[in-house]
């Protein structure tokens, strides 16, 4: 179930991407993510006020009492991941002045590799067909993100990918250990807010916003906040409560397989097959992976 919903998450991620190159063009990166984060905190505050008030009617006052407990767990640590958030979001929207699209999309999924590695140092056990999976995963994405022949020079804006990857990697991390003991949406909402504050405090410093950009970007901002953000960022949190780190990395790096989809369907990039058989790999490396799952499952029972 957890990677369905992680599958779903990379889905909504990848439609994202379009909406983010179309913004990019009117509205400045601090800008961008600023409006982004806190429109998806705004949108999960309601419903959290209307379940909360639902449920309260059915709790006796020592589950009132837990529930605030969790609450302040679930502000602190959605604090932190927001942090992580706010660093590696920004980082990635710069990195675009100065590197392709692919090259991009490219070194961030770096983070398949950092996460199982931080997994090590946490002592926890990879098995070895995982670790076959990551990297055929990360082979796809080779043939997806690059063109025959392009140069694979380093500069300005892959370092700053590379460093987004590792606060993503943080962030990945962060949820599984976190989620296991918060309210899913309350952690996502504290997560928002707190990436939020640091982009507007960083639009407000570095950015000069116009309101007809804002206009302008409206329905790249508004997918991006509402689906991309407020949805996708929380069925992540979800989505990790149900499935290992490592594996969960693999499944959210298909969001560079449908970003090529939605580009050939929504502004018609047609694929060539060079990033067919990219997208083939990556998706054969996530349904092999699953048969780790599988094997553990009787044991877990």
């Amino acid at each position: 179930m957890g990677v369905l919903i992680l599958l779903l998450t990379a889905i909504i991620w990848g439609a994202s991407f379009v909406s983010q190159s179309v913004g990019a063009e009117s509205v400045e990166p601090f800008t961008f993510m600023a409006i982004r984060t806190l429109m998806g905190a705004t949108v999960l505050v309601p419903f959290i006020l209307i379940r909360d008030k639902v449920e309260s009617k059915k709790m006796t006052q020592k589950q009132i009492a837990q529930r605030k407990i969790s609450n302040k767990k679930s502000i602190f640590y959605g604090m932190i991941l927001g942090v992580f958030l706010a660093i590696a979001t920004n980082l990635q929207q710069y990195a675009f002045y100065y590197s392709t699209a692919g090259k991009i999309a490219f070194v961030t999924a770096m983070y398949m590799f950092f996460v199982p590695i931080a997994g090590l140092f946490l002592k926890k056990k990879i098995p070895l067909l995982t670790w076959i999976c990551v990297i055929a995963g990360f082979i796809g994405l080779y043939f997806l993100c690059f063109k025959g022949g392009e140069d694979f020079s380093i500069n300005k804006g892959d370092i700053l990918a590379l460093i987004c990857a590792i606060f993503f990697t943080g962030q990945i991390l962060c949820i599984e250990k976190f989620s296991q003991s918060c309210d899913g949406i309350k952690l996502s909402c504290a997560q928002f807010f707190t990436a939020g504050i640091i982009s507007l405090i960083l639009m407000l410093m570095f950015d000069h916003p116009k309101w007809s950009g804002i206009i302008q970007a409206g329905p790249a901002l508004l997918y991006s906040g509402i689906l991309s953000c407020g949805v996708a960022y929380t069925l992540q949190v979800v989505g990790q409560k149900r499935c290992e780190a490592t594996i969960a990395s693999l499944v959210m790096c298909m969001e560079s397989v449908f970003a090529a989809l939605f580009a050939a369907i929504l502004i018609h990039e047609r694929l060539t097959g060079r990033e067919i058989l990219g997208c083939v790999i990556m998706f054969t490396a996530i349904v092999v992976s699953q048969l780790v799952d599988l094997k553990k499952k009787p044991v877990e029972e």
